[in-house]
């Protein structure tokens, strides 16, 4: 299977024209600037070798900064005073700024905050080669902080090349992964003229004994060949690198500038471009998050105890233990602290079970052991007690319930359904006996034994003609061919082949002929990979879990894809199920806590229970609804459309948007020397340290030779206009010779600035027809036939009048809600119903789907009114092509016979002109 690319995704494509623009003024670099090592470089060579330049002055980048934060909305709060710099303590103990130790940076750093799913390293890739098209750059490190996020990018890199190189017709690129045992690839990353991409883990150069920082036999120390090339350096997961041994590796390898990207930025240094969470799932780029919690209630059966974490202090040794405790709504869990000495009756605020024998006698944290006065031991990550077994058990067969009813769903769209059980002791899953043989571990025998009695229901029993057996598998370190436990950050070379393994695998997981659909891993694993198809999460924690919660859904976050490698953007089908072990409102409480804490936004109302979940179905006998047929009659008919607008009428449109647009200035060269620097403390503060500037000049670059590209042509293959128009276009714009000062600047300017003119143009100009013998389907509306949740459902009280027992809203939408409802209760609506998806009008700027068509009576006694309506909160929907669309849908509803297209914010709205 081989995954397929979308080009034209919004989002991305925003984020990828944020950062070209942050160079906007950048000469546009044909002249490849290249440089011949002196032995002041400690870079010995004969040859020369190419590398970035940044022509830009200080100044220009932080006005171009303000103006990108400011078109991409940030909070005033997250717009740059200043060019943040990176900055670094010489003395490792140091916490503060040190102004005799601190050392400041002298390159520009930018953030991108883009949220798990949302195809963070697909844009950073793809912006490569935007600043190797627009300013010719071709030196790029991608700097990550883990094998798991390397093996994540490596494999992006081989999957997307081939589009890339669709994309930017061939542009000979080169990528590789840093390997100490092939250093003679860096004198090629160095000397080659053509897109380079370097992917190298932080800890590879963060230290003077690390192989890239040894001087050679050739008296050359490999990574002044990256140094000297003044590479973009590409920041994956920055937050993992903001140690000063860590900040002062990445100044080493002096970027021509850093781009950071993370979903959870530490410290966003210019924020450039922000795409939280709420904004992805509003969106539907990411998939909806719902909950199935499996929890005990009243569960006040033996005497549970988890020993979840030891704290060790000059004075005392303390534990986090979880025990059962009164509360007002009965016996709940709670972690609590104890030394030696806490008696669990007191602290249980009177549970009997801990009455006898529950005196803390020992904590051991040297063997992670605590010792109870009756003689009972517990050992670190262990619990005992209460119904621990139990509730382990019925979420796997949640997780096996949950699959199935997904996997019969979505079959028939050929999507592959994957769950996956994150576990924290191998031993559970598998182990082995003193011969070497493999023993299945207790959750492997629950889900073998869930997985086959569900396998014989009768409405499943054709799903699967394989065993129990075949459709599991584990991903886990090994040594000596066993699987092992993995460490949380103490990652060993065995891990690195389990990441590699699990990486190479991802396509495969995703053939539906390949029975493998439940994947079992180590909690430890769980960063750096995910897969599309990933709709049930499991963590099987016999302990209390430290987990973020972000970071177990982050790896099923991703819209799925179906077996041609097609994402597949249906919010109905992308669900993503947690099985947690905790109530819905409990962890639903602590996902919004972290995503605000991390991101500053609220996530309100997102986060489902799927015990809420309802069956949305057709009435019986929908087809013979008069309220339907009556409405169907009048538009079922397709139609096709014609643009007409005048060749004259465009050119003079554009020649006016163009004669009103900015200067497009020569770019500068500039020279400053000064010593005061704007730094972060640790606080996240803002330091100035002190001193003024010495000296500043700036010098004119007309000198400097412009290659001049095919400007018409560049035109042509952007806006499809014919080369005598957008000749017509530039000569009568005056504005021609601006192209000498700044060529790809002035081309991408005026290529907007047509291309929007065009639109409008064809849209105010289109007229529909109907097609003869073509029209809709009724059975559009089975599409209808789903679950949904209660919060985004209307009941329906007056079924007469539409064709569902309920009526699908827009969750976070009151006015939609209210709209459906009023329909429902008004008299003046004899029928209204939401039109299916697969009702599409085709407009000049792409497919339009209405949203409400319905059948409204005159109180004058008038002949009834049919509508199709679209409300006021689809018209301001993101996207600057929706009105246009919607401007198209009145055109084409005006080509039926007597039906009024209107958007509106309330029935009442509703009127005859």
């Amino acid at each position: 299977m081989k995954l397929q690319f979308e080009k034209e995704q919004r989002h991305q494509l925003e984020a990828i024209r944020s950062v070209v623009d942050l160079l906007e003024g950048q000469q546009l670099n044909r002249t490849d600037f290249e440089y011949a090592a002196t032995p002041a470089d400690s870079l010995l060579l004969t040859t020369t070798c190419v590398g970035n330049n940044l022509t830009v002055s200080e100044e220009t980048l932080l006005s171009n900064l303000i103006r990108v934060q400011t078109t991409n909305q940030l909070r005033e709060d997250e717009l740059s005073a200043v060019l943040e710099k990176l900055w670094y303590n010489e003395e490792g103990d140091a916490k503060e700024v040190v102004a005799d130790k601190t050392v400041v940076t002298d390159f520009p750093n930018y953030s991108l905050e883009m949220e798990t799913g949302t195809g963070k390293t697909y844009v950073y890739l793809r912006t490569i080669y935007e600043l190797n098209k627009v300013y010719g750059l071709k030196k790029f490190v991608i700097v990550v902080p883990s094998v798991a996020i390397r093996e994540g990018v490596l494999n992006s890199l081989q999957a997307t090349h081939e589009h890339f190189q669709e994309i930017y017709d061939n542009e000979p690129t080169t990528y590789r992964v840093y390997d100490a045992a092939r250093l003679a690839e860096l004198g090629d990353f160095s000397r080659s003229n053509t897109i380079q991409i370097l992917v190298i883990n932080i800890d590879a150069f963060t230290k003077d004994v690390n192989v890239i920082n040894q001087v050679r036999e050739t008296g050359i120390r490999p990574i002044e060949f990256i140094r000297q090339s003044r590479p973009v350096v590409i920041m994956d997961e920055p937050q993992n690198m903001e140690t000063d041994i860590r900040k002062k590796a990445i100044a080493g390898l002096r970027p021509l500038f850093t781009l950071r990207y993370s979903a959870t930025h530490k410290n966003p240094y210019n924020l450039v471009y922000k795409l939280d969470p709420v904004r992805a799932y509003d969106l539907g780029l990411v998939k909806q998050i719902e909950v199935d919690a499996v929890v005990a209630k009243n569960d006040q059966s033996g005497t549970y105890i988890s020993l979840d974490a030891f704290k060790v202090a000059k004075e005392a040794v303390t534990a986090k233990i979880t025990l059962l405790v009164q509360a007002r709504n009965g016996v709940q869990k709670k972690q609590v602290t104890v030394k030696a000495g806490s008696d669990l009756f007191a602290l249980s605020k009177g549970v009997a079970a801990y009455q006898d024998g529950f005196v803390v006698n020992e904590l051991d944290a040297a063997n992670g052991c605590i010792t109870f006065s009756g003689g009972k031991q517990l050992y670190k990550g262990e619990a005992t007690g209460g119904l621990t077994a139990d509730i382990l058990k019925e979420m796997i067969d949640a997780t096996v319930e949950n699959h199935f009813k997904k996997e019969k769903a979505l079959r028939a769209k050929g999507i592959k359904v994957l769950s996956v059980f994150f576990i924290d002791k191998v031993a559970n899953y598998r182990s082995y006996t003193a011969q070497g043989q493999i023993v299945k571990g207790k959750f492997a025998l629950w889900f073998e034994e869930s997985f086959t009695r569900w396998q014989q229901m009768p409405e499943y029993r054709d799903l699967f003609s394989c065993s129990a057996e075949a459709v599991h598998n584990g991903y886990f370190s090994q040594d000596k061919g066993k699987l092992k436990d993995s460490k949380e950050g103490k990652l060993t070379k065995a891990d690195d082949e389990v990441f590699r393994l699990i990486m190479q695998e991802k396509e495969q997981l995703l053939d539906m002929s390949v029975p493998l659909r439940f994947i079992f891993s180590h909690s430890a694993l769980r960063e750096g990979w995910d897969n599309p198809n990933v709709f049930q999460i499991c963590t099987l924690n016999e302990t209390r879990s430290d987990i973020k919660k972000r970071q177990e859904i982050g790896r099923g976050l991703r819209l799925c894809v179906d077996q041609s490698g097609l994402r597949n953007s249906d919010r109905e089908v992308n669900r993503l199920t947690v099985i947690a072990n905790e109530s819905y409102d409990s962890f639903s409480r602590s996902l919004q806590q972290e995503i605000e804490t991390d991101c500053g936004v609220k996530f309100e109302g997102r986060i489902k229970n799927v015990r809420e979940r309802v069956a949305v179905k057709l009435k019986n006998k929908w087809q013979e609804d008069a309220g339907l047929l009556a409405l169907w009659e009048k538009i079922k008919y397709q139609a096709t459309y014609t643009v007409n607008f005048s060749t004259p009428a465009l050119i003079a449109a554009c020649v006016k948007e163009i004669q009103a647009m900015p200067v497009i200035e020569k770019p500068v060269i500039s020279r400053v020397k000064h010593t005061a620097q704007f730094i972060r403390d640790q606080k996240n503060n803002l330091v100035e340290l002190g001193g003024v500037q010495e000296s500043a000049g700036e010098k004119s670059m007309a000198g400097i030779p412009v290659t001049i590209p095919d400007i018409v042509g560049y035109i042509q293959s952007k806006t499809a206009l014919t080369r005598h128009t957008a000749t017509e276009i530039m000569l009568q714009s005056g504005r021609l010779g601006e192209i000498f000062n700044n060529p790809q600047l002035f081309m991408d300017t005026v290529t907007a600035i047509m291309r929007r003119v065009l639109e409008e143009m064809k849209v105010k100009g289109v007229r529909y027809e109907r097609i003869a013998g073509q029209v809709y389907e009724m059975k559009l509306f089975e599409a209808g036939e789903t679950e949904q949740y209660t919060t985004q459902l209307v009941a329906v009280n007056h079924p007469e009048k539409t064709l569902y027992n309920y009526i699908t809203t827009n969750a976070l939408s009151t006015a939609e809600k209210q709209f459906a409802m009023d329909c429902d209760n008004r008299d003046d609506i004899l029928f209204y119903t939401r039109l299916p998806p697969g009702f599409r009008i085709k407009t000049p700027v792409g497919d339009y789907t209405p949203g409400w068509a319905l059948i409204k009576r005159e109180e004058t006694g008038a002949p009834l009114l049919f509508f199709v309506t679209a409300t006021v909160a689809d018209r301001d929907a993101p996207g600057s092509q929706t009105k246009l669309k919607m401007s198209c849908a009145k055109q084409h509803f005006e080509a039926m016979d007597q039906v009024h297209y209107k958007v509106v914010k309330t029935v009442t709205a509703l009127h005859q002109h």
